[in-house]
């Protein structure tokens, strides 16, 4: 099994709805650490697991729509709570949507809220 992966740093704020979390309930920032992590049986005719520019680019482009931003107002938090296992899952579907997956076998999203705490989303490719 092959593996891929690259890692992202981006500052992001939220706060937390449907609960009493105390300060968490209220807006505040994160600097983030996503890992993803992509992996196969197979390479390409080149040796690649996937075209690491490819998938560079494609982590630039979702994270337009998060990074300096508050996640409450992001259309894909609209009636969620922007919890880090929320957020793991929806930044592993938004990658699922810009990369080919013909080969792959697994999409993880490793998100880091602090030195802490993270979550994280499996996608297995069918």
């Amino acid at each position: 099994m092959y593996q891929l992966g690259l890692n992202r740093n981006f500052s992001a704020r939220h706060y937390l709805i449907g609960g009493d979390w105390g300060a968490e309930n209220h807006e505040h920032a994160h600097q983030y650490r996503l890992e993803c992590i992509l992996k196969s049986n197979i390479l390409d005719q080149h040796g690649y697991l996937i075209d690491i520019v490819e998938l560079n680019r494609a982590l630039d482009q979702i994270l337009l729509d998060y990074a300096d931003k508050t996640l409450n107002s992001c259309s894909a938090f609209k009636d969620l709570n922007p919890s880090l296992e929320n957020f793991a899952r929806i930044l592993n579907h938004a990658l699922r949507g810009q990369l080919c997956t013909d080969s792959l076998t697994s999409i993880e999203i490793i998100l880091w809220e602090d030195e802490e705490a993270w979550a994280s989303y499996t996608h297995l490719v069918q």
